[in-house]
């Protein structure tokens, strides 16, 4: 990913530095686990460890596999340069390159949700905190873009927290089922290294071992994992929508906060766009595009090809970064959101009462009058608030036809905007706990 969407603790992971550095520990650590069952000398294995301290030099990896083609012997010839060539003959004993390969792959996707679970815990604090600071804000709850009955800004906040919270126990789940590691040879066999290496080695990276390889590690793991991410990414974009649809200056009930000498606009000076939601938008199109690739993956020819190398080489790093940028951004939206309580009660009362509507056809229902004929009576007094700017409590206080089943008493308890919140602490149990 470009600079401008990334934060270095992510790409970090990603550097070639990093990637020759978990190359270098399996590869240690799998002399350690041989030497242990006498298959190589101690010597020899205690030797590899003389790297433990060195830099591996990129560009000369770069420059010897531009010579063989291959990039694991590329590096496998560099270690010689620095323990020698006798201590590493051993190295890489009984071992494949998709055992390197596939398991530091694993590491990285491991280390990489550890941030991004680290970013959700974030995301999380600040959706909690916001919606107990606004549990009682009253606004106005919209259906296909419509008014439709009262609801409260803690709630909005409150939904997408538990919508939030289910995507960090996915990737929880995600993590766990990526974090496999293989060494177990040409076509997943171990028929020239013991099943012990493979052990050793998991244990010492922070990996479990994959009961069953086929030289390469199953890609159903790597799909659900991207998958995970493409959900994850589309919660950021619900978020990020609402807020967007917020700040629309016909709603203004929440906007972005627009720092001291801000800009809006090259043109308009009056301007304060959602910049930081719309952008959220198009990141989060950039983490699903890796979710078809990465299903695409899954199938392989018989024991092992590489045609999800070069999607992965790209998706790996792309998808993981920009989710990492993103929802530490979304966080910084949510943390500095502009509330506009007075606005949210101003667009309810826009159209003077309508949306008590259903309280009307309800009651009117229990004093005997026929579901239809109560649809009809409350919708021709409705339709005069939409057609003739009317009030809609005044048009049932003057229609006989509804005071005959409601007394005025009645038709004005209909109008208590408590009746909507009653259930918000039992809504906030369910998602928040006790706490």
């Amino acid at each position: 990913m470009i600079p401008r969407y990334s934060r270095p603790e992510m790409t970090a992971i990603w550097e070639p530095a990093t990637k020759f550095r978990i190359w270098y520990e399996i590869e240690a650590h799998a002399c350690d686990a041989q030497a242990a069952i006498g298959v190589i000398p101690k010597e020899n294995a205690q030797a590899v460890w003389k790297a433990k301290d060195v830099e591996f030099d990129v560009a000369r990896i770069d420059e010897i596999e531009a010579v063989t083609k291959h990039d694991v012997i590329a590096f496998l010839t560099h270690l010689a340069e620095h323990i020698g060539a006798d201590d590493a003959r051993f190295v890489h004993q009984g071992m494949t390159s998709s055992d390197v390969l596939d398991t530091t792959l694993n590491v990285q996707l491991a280390r990489a949700a550890d941030l991004l679970i680290a970013d959700m815990d974030r995301v999380l604090t600040a959706l909690k905190t916001r919606a107990f600071e606004h549990k009682d804000t009253i606004r106005i709850g919209r259906s296909h873009g419509i008014h439709a009955e009262p609801t409260t800004m803690g709630l909005t906040f409150a939904r997408f927290y538990a919508e939030m919270d289910r995507g960090r126990a996915r990737l929880v789940n995600a993590r766990a089922e990526i974090a496999t590691g293989a060494v177990s040879g040409a076509v997943g066999t171990f028929a020239n290294i013991d099943p012990s290496v493979e052990e050793h080695v998991c244990a010492q990276m922070g990996l479990t071992p994959e009961p069953i390889s086929t030289q390469v590690i199953p890609r159903d793991r790597h799909a659900m994992f991207f998958a995970t991410l493409g959900v994850i990414a589309s919660s950021i974009e619900n978020i990020a929508t609402e807020v967007r649809h917020m700040q629309r200056t016909e709603v203004l009930e929440a906007e972005e906060f627009f720092s001291k000498g801000q800009k809006g606009s090259s043109a308009m000076p009056h301007k304060r766009n959602p910049v930081l939601t719309e952008n959220l938008t198009g990141l989060a199109r950039l983490v699903r595009m890796s979710v078809v690739p990465a299903m695409e993956n899954v199938a392989l020819w018989h024991e092992r090809d590489i045609s999800h190398s070069s999607v992965e080489r790209a998706i790996g790093p792309d998808s993981t970064v920009t989710l990492d940028f993103a929802l530490n951004r979304l966080a910084g939206v949510i943390e500095k959101l502009v509330i506009y309580p007075e606005n949210m009660l101003a667009n309810m009362n826009k159209f003077r009462g309508l949306v008590m509507s259903q309280r009307v056809l309800l009651a009117l229902t229990q004093a005997g009058v026929s579901r239809e004929d109560s649809y009809k009576l409350v919708q021709r007094n409705a339709m005069k608030v939409w057609e003739d700017g009317a009030d809609f409590k005044t048009e049932l206080l003057a229609d006989t036809d509804v005071t005959a089943a409601l007394s005025s008493d009645e038709i004005e308890e209909k109008f208590d905007l408590g009746y909507h919140t009653k259930h918000v602490d039992t809504i906030f149990r369910r998602v928040f706990g006790k706490s």
